[in-house]
């Protein structure tokens, strides 16, 4: 097959449920996906939300930090009864918009950037003291955004409607190929997906995973991986398109 990742495989290591659509655009590319999923997502059981969800009536504004609540956040908001019609709905990301309208909210204010950050710099966030605000997230997610809106006077509550956890896959088959030079780059969503591959591919994967190019679709997580000891840590746009890209652009640039 020919295109501008022809003769190059890919490492896929998104959540099983999230993989197809990355491993499509690198095959429409030229390039091969090996999907090997590194990160395990599943719904926090709805019996388990009860309180948080109690308090969605009361909430002024929602918050869904990634694509994963949306999914799951609207999966367990739909079960109780639906969103408030006044809440204001906020997305970190054009990925976490999608998924939202893809569970059936047309609606979400996105700020242009891609990450926490971007969304407090937004001006409809300034001014929140007084305001409930349910941010919907996984169990443990980062507290920047919580924070930092508590700091303004908003009353935040959490809706922790999923879990991470580290996959337990069979690595022999994934180490066999790249051991015979048969994994050109790794994609990487987050920081611990990186860990986890680390940990999944054990002492005798960890030379090949540090000299491999890693790819990762935000600055942050880039940095991570040069902490981690990666040598070539790429960052690249958001989302699917945003690494496919990444990835056929630096492979032009670097053969």
């Amino acid at each position: 097959m020919t295109g501008p990742l022809a003769g190059r495989t890919v490492l896929v290591t998104r959540p099983t449920h999230q993989a197809q659509g990355l491993a499509e655009r690198i095959r429409a590319a030229g390039g091969d996906a090996f999907v090997f999923p590194a990160l395990a997502i599943e719904a926090v059981p709805h019996a388990e939300l009860a309180a948080a969800l109690a308090r969605l009536p009361a909430a002024a504004v929602l918050v869904f930090v990634s694509p994963n609540a949306a999914r799951f956040g609207m999966a367990a908001i739909r079960a109780a009864g639906g969103l408030p019609p006044s809440a204001q709905v906020f997305a970190v990301g054009p990925g976490t918009a999608r998924a939202l309208a893809a569970a059936g909210l047309g609606s979400a204010i996105v700020p242009d950037g891609q990450d926490s950050e971007a969304l407090l710099a937004l001006p409809a966030l300034q001014d929140v003291a007084g305001r409930q605000v349910l941010v919907v997230r996984g169990v443990g997610g980062r507290p920047l955004l919580a924070d930092t809106l508590a700091a303004r006077g908003a009353q935040v509550a959490f809706l922790e409607c999923y879990r991470r956890s580290c996959p337990h896959d069979d690595p022999a088959p994934l180490l066999a190929r790249w051991q015979a030079g048969g994994i050109d780059a790794v994609t990487v969503a987050s920081a611990e997906t990186l860990h986890n591959l680390a940990q999944l591919l054990g002492q005798a994967g960890m030379p090949l995973l540090l000299n491999t190019p890693v790819f990762a679709p935000h600055a942050k997580i880039a940095e991570a991986a040069r902490r981690f000891g990666v040598a070539r840590a790429i960052t690249t746009e958001g989302g699917d398109a945003g690494l496919a890209d990444g990835l056929v652009n630096w492979f032009r640039d670097n053969t």
